[in-house]
């Protein structure tokens, strides 16, 4: 069977979906006997509209242009800066405004959409944009520029519309050197994409940013300077405020003029009526993109149109492809700040559940909306760290293969989403491209980075959301193949954290600052900053919180403290190998009373007393060093404990002091800072009552010593320890795991812990005994002499930032009210304890928790 001719196509609209449009048909049908008219407004080719605030962070227009190639296969034509002006679907011709007649065998409506401004008074005035355009942009600049020359000071700019494109522009606003105001008539920013919860913590964040955010309030109308231009705004709720320049971005409507004209069908809220061909009622008509009402929703993203767009193609290919609208997902850009959010946001579906996580000290908060069962992804929410956004919005639909809970905890326990999609995931919803369309490019095509797989199957290439997981099937894609990986760290650091940590060792250097500078690029981001501080303080040592260092650091970090769920915070001392005087036990208890905090035994023979509140940790931790404790360090990247069990001085089948081992392990390696987290466990005898292999280290008594595993750990994936040396003595079993430790903090990537880290050590447990216990590349010496230095610098934070008041300064609840707290802790009883108290469920009255948490009533 023959593949169909098109014929002769008109594309009415020269936008992105236009160019989608025009890109597969080249792609799809490379040899055929076709020819593309399309016809556009605006006097320039296709641009990146997703990237259009970047014009103002040094994008030129010819930067934004989309990829020009298309316009040189001779079957295609541009036509720019002629409208068409009306649609003969009798003769099957369009006309333009300039007279110009092109005739179709086919005609595609891509006109778009038009920015909506509200009916109010003074729209007209000198000074008030819309934010739809590159003309729009290039008028707001040269606008802002010679405005602000003439009044001589800073503009005060205001942005109606709080969604995404209202924050861009006010960010944008910001960029020119004008104050930034934000008028949103909802009671919070980005209503439609997020919930109230994640709304003011983009509130928060946007107003760190310096932008002025008023919501439940609406313009009512515009007034004039002296000079006749806009100078201020009148708000519903009564209050004026100074407006040198206006943008309105209060939503869109589809261009459907020519299609109305025409006598096509249209949707009761506008839009070119189409069904799941694309086809309108005419079947020599289509219309994609935000100009198509399907199911009578006009959709304003680039992703459903080229999904159409696709559709159109192989139907005049021959094909049978429908379009089925795909849930939507939404990322912030161009404010500095992170936000996102796909799916079920407000979690609708019948019995659907929601897992929150909220961290008001790193101003982080994310949600998953789960089915009633907890397995099936149905949406999320991310503010403040939108990492994650791109990792599982392909899953959308689908099972999570974990814990809900284990994605958003802050230690990161779900597993790095990417490598093992399923083929038929689309992994890139705005070029409806899946991850077996992203293999098949490197094995298939012999595409051999991410530039090129972005290149052939254009995933990646609009938003940008997609590139992490990109990034993730690519690189497992060509290791598969045998192929070296880069292994860059972020966009601000070419090398991997070992790399990195070496060169900062060798060179000595003292700040980020100094790093970046030697080193890297830019400015930092979420996933190098932590690094950085985790390297400094392995190689230096010092408090951890001073300098510029406190900014490096992650929200359990600067708080020297755990967060838990309801914004509070847990206390855990050390206690090594769960050996603890009945004097402090006396003074924990006394402190968990008097502060009213929940109190439990942990899995690491610990205490911990949950539930306080950030400005009482320095009351409470001052209670517990005077007795003799320190911090348990149970926040940081650093070990957390020693489990033991009680060995040869109590038990009858111990045959060595595994207490007195794990004390002296405890003591020497606390603090240690390291890639991530890890854990001990010494057993007196081979019954392994310390669960010894399930550690990151593992010290197993024998009759003639010891025996030390490494690499084990529980968690998610849980994994056996390996055997690494057997039958040592004292001396040489702190020797070896004083290596093993310094050669894991030198060399494991971020936030690998040690089960990953030895399983893929090149040559595996051998290997690494010869490097270890056998010294072949003769580095034991000096792997011996850090944890040493370590050892020798150690002083407890918590003893440390009680005696200096400007580090006690830092604990407040609220930055700007020290006294006050937050009022909305409440908690219930359980067990002669208390807990958080859920949703609609009553607060408890006890006394001490009235005093202490304030309980809401």
């Amino acid at each position: 069977m023959s593949t169909p001719t098109p014929g002769r196509v008109v594309v009415v609209g020269a936008g992105m979906v236009a160019h989608r449009f025009v890109s597969q048909m080249i792609a799809r049908s490379p040899e055929g006997a076709w020819h593309v008219s399309v016809v556009g407004d605006e006097d320039r080719a296709p641009y990146d509209r997703v990237h259009l605030s970047e014009y103002f962070t040094g994008r030129s227009a010819d930067d934004l242009t989309m990829e020009p190639s298309v316009w040189a296969d001779p079957r295609t034509e541009l036509v720019t800066g002629d409208a068409v002006a009306s649609v003969d679907r009798e003769t099957r011709t369009v006309t333009t405004r300039s007279g110009r007649v092109l005739a179709y065998d086919h005609l595609v409506l891509a006109t778009g959409s038009w920015a909506w401004t509200p009916r109010t008074e003074g729209t007209d005035l000198p000074g008030v944009f819309s934010y739809r355009t590159l003309a729009d942009l290039e008028g707001l600049r040269e606008y802002v520029e010679l405005r602000t020359a003439r009044l001589g000071r800073p503009l005060h700019g205001v942005v109606v519309g709080g969604g995404v494109l209202g924050l861009e522009a006010a960010a944008a606003l910001q960029t020119l050197g004008a104050a930034a105001t934000v008028v949103e008539f909802a009671d919070r920013l980005m209503s439609v994409q997020l919930d109230d919860a994640g709304g003011e913590a983009l509130r928060v964040l946007v107003t760190d940013r310096g932008i002025e955010v008023r919501t439940s309030t609406g313009a009512t109308g515009l007034t004039a300077a002296g000079d006749g231009a806009v100078g201020g705004m009148d708000l519903s709720d009564g209050s004026r405020v100074p407006a040198d320049v206006v943008i309105f971005s209060t939503g869109i409507r589809p261009r459907d003029r020519v299609a109305r004209e025409a006598g096509l069908a249209i949707g009761e809220r506008g839009g070119v009526v189409v069904g799941a061909a694309c086809h309108t009622s005419d079947p020599a008509v289509w219309a994609i993109g935000e100009c198509a009402s399907f199911e009578d929703q006009c959709v304003g993203l680039v992703a459903p149109g080229n999904a159409m767009a696709d559709v159109v193609v192989d139907r005049l290919l021959g094909g049978v492809s429908t379009y089925s609208p795909a849930p939507e997902g939404t990322k912030l850009k161009g404010v500095d700040v992170e936000a996102a959010s796909f799916g079920d946001v407000f979690g609708l579906t019948p019995g659907a559940l929601e897992v929150t996580f909220a961290d008001p000290v790193a101003r982080t908060y994310r949600k998953l909306v789960v089915s009633d069962d907890a397995r099936t992804l149905l949406g999320g929410v991310f503010v403040g760290d939108a990492a994650l956004y791109s990792s599982l919005r392909p899953l959308l639909g689908r099972s999570l293969g974990a814990d809900p809970s284990a994605f958003l905890a802050p230690e990161g326990g779900a597993p790095v989403l990417g490598g093992d999609l399923p083929d038929d995931v689309v992994v890139c919803s705005c070029a409806n491209v899946t991850a077996g369309t992203v293999r098949g490019a490197v094995t298939e095509h012999g595409c051999t980075s991410l530039g090129e797989v972005k290149a052939c199957t254009k995933a990646g290439t609009v938003c940008g959301s997609c590139v992490p997981v990109l990034t993730k099937i690519v690189n497992t894609t060509l290791e598969a193949a045998g192929v070296t990986v880069s292994n860059a760290m972020c966009e601000h650091f070419t090398m991997s954290r070992a790399e990195l940590f070496a060169l900062v060792r060798q060179d000595g250097l003292r700040t980020f600052t100094q790093i970046v500078a030697a080193h890297g690029t830019g400015r930092g981001c979420v996933v190098c900053k932590p690094v950085v501080a985790s390297i400094l303080a392995s190689l230096w040592g010092g408090y951890i919180l001073d300098g510029e260092q406190a900014a490096l650091q992650d929200t359990n970090d600067r708080a020297l403290a755990n967060l838990q769920k309801d914004g509070t915070y847990s206390v855990v001392p050390r206690v090594p190998a769960g050996e603890i005087t009945p004097e402090k036990l006396i003074v924990i208890g006394q402190v968990a009373q008097d502060f009213g905090l929940y109190t439990r035994v942990t899995g690491a023979q610990r205490i911990g007393l949950f539930g306080a509140r950030i400005d009482q940790l320095p009351e409470i931790w001052r209670r517990l060093v005077d007795a003799g404790m320190e911090s348990g360090q149970a926040y940081g990247k650093s070990l957390r404990a020693v489990k033991s069990c009680v060995g040869s001085s109590w038990c009858r089948f111990g045959v060595q002091d595994s207490v007195g081992m794990a004390v002296r392990l405890e003591l020497r390696y606390r603090g240690l800072r390291s890639p991530h987290k890890f854990k001990i466990g010494v057993s007196g005898c081979a019954r392994e009552c310390a669960e010894a292999r399930g550690k990151d280290v593992g010290v197993i008594a024998t009759e003639k010593g010891w025996n030390v595993y490494v690499g084990g750990n529980g968690g998610f994936s849980p994994r056996h320890a390996e055997l690494l040396a057997e039958d040592l003595d004292d001396e040489t079993l702190v020797a070896v795991v004083d290596r093993f430790l310094a050669y894991y903090v030198r060399t494991a990537d971020r936030l690998q812990r040690t089960a990953p880290w030895v399983a893929d050590f090149p040559g595996g447990i051998v290997e690494l005994r010869k490097v270890l216990v056998e010294d072949s590349l003769g580095i034991a010496a000096d792997l011996e002499a850090e944890v040493a230095r370590h050892v020798e610098s150690y002083v407890d934070e918590w003893a440390q930032t009680l005696d200096d008041p400007d580090r006690l300064s830092r604990f407040v609840s609220f930055v700007n009210a020290p006294d006050q707290h937050d009022p909305d802790l409440a908690y219930t009883g359980v067990r002669g304890q208390v807990r958080p108290a859920r949703p609609g469920e009553p607060s408890d009255n006890n006394p001490v928790i009235a005093r202490t948490v304030e309980v809401r009533k």
